[in-house]
């Protein structure tokens, strides 16, 4: 594969399923402290939608601290 954009491409692709992840491990093992059932209680959707925001600001914020180095 010579295509540097598609190598870059891929690499960021990489990196976004990484990110979906951590995110989805973390949220969950703070958010869901019970079995699940067949619908997220108003707490754990309240949690869930935080801790995905919390998790997304600091991601960005990351990125632009190591773009201005």
């Amino acid at each position: 594969m010579d295509n540097p954009e598609m190598q870059r491409f891929l690499q960021q692709k990489a990196m976004m399923n990484e990110m979906v992840g951590k995110l989805t491990s973390v949220c969950w093992d703070k958010c869901i402290t019970s079995a699940p059932g067949s619908k997220f209680s108003s707490r754990e959707s309240t949690c869930l939608t935080n801790c995905a925001q919390r998790f997304l600001d600091m991601s960005v914020m990351i990125a632009k601290r190591f773009e201005m180095k």
